[in-house]
């Protein structure tokens, strides 16, 4: 026959596994962005480099529009603040309406994205179809070494023009950059190699940059 404190021990242990049960229960939501950040740096470094040394066949001083309506791209803002950046890098001056501009620089791009290329020694994942109805089965990898190659690959040209009078200035050539981490596996447990694109590397002495 069971006592008082039986009944309260009882009692205790089952308000715990029903605590336990509840806090089991909790999540956390999360966003889920459509890119990752890794594949954001990737784009965007690729972006930084194409613009290095950056030049147009004007004086240096000279008033500079950047007309973005034709550059249509993913992540288009941040490549249009690094190509304004790279100008002023080279010592134009960047205008902020056409009618002050000495030159118009009508930019475009070619490509602004990510390439992706993985290699498999072995039996890569596949989906076989099973039956008539093309219901398929899925394969996992089975192999020995692999490796994964992510990219971001940035291309931008556009032309030159006098802001009043509308004359040619002259053309920049396709500006080409990209940004690459590869990362390995073997036996499909060990990794090694980068993994994810590293942020922009800052002058611990100072966060700016005087002109």
């Amino acid at each position: 026959m069971s006592g008082p404190g039986d009944l309260t021990t009882a009692r205790l242990i089952v308000l715990f596994v029903a605590t336990a049960v509840l806090a089991g229960c909790a999540s956390v939501t999360e966003t889920n962005p459509a890119r990752t950040a890794t594949d954001m740096l990737l784009v965007n470094r690729a972006a930084d480099r194409a613009v290095e040394g950056l030049t147009l066949p004007i004086p240096q001083g000279a008033r500079v529009f950047v007309d973005e309506t034709y550059f249509q791209a993913e992540n288009a803002r941040y490549a249009l603040s690094a190509i304004r950046a790279a100008l002023s890098d080279a010592g134009y001056a960047i205008s902020r309406d056409r009618e002050s501009a000495d030159a118009i620089f009508e930019v475009r791009a070619g490509a602004l994205s990510l390439e992706q290329m993985r290699r498999v020694f072995g039996i890569p994942d596949m989906r076989v179809p099973i039956n008539e109805s093309l219901n398929v089965v899925s394969i996992p990898e089975l192999s020995i070494y692999s490796n994964r190659d992510r990219m971001g690959v940035a291309e931008f040209s556009g032309f030159l023009y006098d802001g009043r009078t509308g004359l040619p200035l002259g053309a920049v050539s396709p500006m080409i950059g990209q940004y690459k981490i590869r990362s390995h596996k073997a036996f499909m447990v060990v990794t090694w190699g980068q993994q994810l694109a590293q942020p922009g590397e800052r002058d611990p002495g100072s966060s700016w940059k005087e002109f």
